[in-house]
């Protein structure tokens, strides 16, 4: 499966799903609009292996909550990536079999390369 969730309002995103020219075979799931599901969660989970490289540690509602918890389980991560979308760490992209997550320099060029060979 090849999926892409973003944020229409976020204009990193933006920037980003231009510079890679997403073909429409990649399905577009905008996570305002369409919060990710267990189901979705499950599945960028197969291909991570963590719930905390999913998550936005900068999100400023993790900032608040932070300061409540010591530490932090997966379990809760979970919780609060189902909680609310602005905790998913974007844009995430799954081609190839491939998870790319997160708006690093590094990460956009990787996915770049992969979105390229994938058609």
């Amino acid at each position: 499966m090849k999926k892409i969730y973003f944020l229409s309002t976020c204009s990193t995103c933006k920037k980003i799903l231009k510079n890679w020219d997403i073909s429409d075979s990649i399905k577009k799931i905008d996570l305002k609009k369409t919060p990710i599901s267990a189901l979705d969660l499950k599945e960028l989970y197969s291909l991570s292996n963590s719930y905390e490289a999913l998550f936005n540690k900068r999100a400023v509602l993790f900032r608040e909550k932070k300061k409540h918890l010591e530490i932090i389980t997966e379990k809760e991560y979970k919780e609060m990536l189902l909680a609310h979308y602005s905790f998913l760490k974007r844009p995430v992209l799954i081609i190839n079999e491939k998870l790319f997550v997160g708006n690093s320099k590094e990460t956009v060029s990787k996915a770049a390369l992969e979105i390229k060979s994938g058609f």
